[in-house]
């Protein structure tokens, strides 16, 4: 996997094309899942892009510095396509995230919002429970943390 991060201003049109459109192909079409994807916070995003050798995007994340998604910093639109599942591209995601926040905004907590099945593992990454369950978007989700 070839890993990229880009501020929102650095992407090109064809990098943020392949961007919604993996998002929408898993969130919306493949969880069935309606919801308002483009939500204005993308411009205050780092992106993390994971692509293979063919430059195909397979993985990504958006991360944001303390204070603007929550106090702390935050790791969200976590998503691996459907050719990558099982391959450890999910975790190895993870990890560039958690490097990308540790490297761009200091060792600080790093919060998310997860899907509450993927709980085990986010907890085998480091993160702990912080909150009851609670639906978004007509999924069961959890806030995590990292310290």
């Amino acid at each position: 996997m070839n890993w990229e991060i880009k501020s929102f201003g650095e992407l090109t049109t064809q990098e943020l094309y392949a961007i919604l459109h993996l998002r929408n192909e898993v969130f919306v079409v493949e969880q069935r899942c309606l919801y308002q994807d483009i939500d204005y916070a993308d411009q205050q995003a780092l992106h993390v892009m994971g692509r293979d050798a063919n430059g195909q995007l397979l993985a990504y994340t958006r991360v944001f510095a303390p204070g603007i998604r929550f106090p702390e910093s935050s790791i969200g639109r976590v998503v691996t396509s459907q050719l990558a599942r099982g391959t450890g591209a999910g975790r190895e995601l993870m990890k560039k995230s958690i490097a990308t926040v540790q490297e761009h905004y200091g060792k600080g907590a790093i919060k998310i919002g997860a899907q509450q099945y993927l709980q085990r593992f986010y907890t085998s990454l480091g993160f702990e429970q912080t909150s009851d369950t609670y639906l978004e978007d007509g999924i069961p989700h959890i806030e995590m943390i990292r310290r």
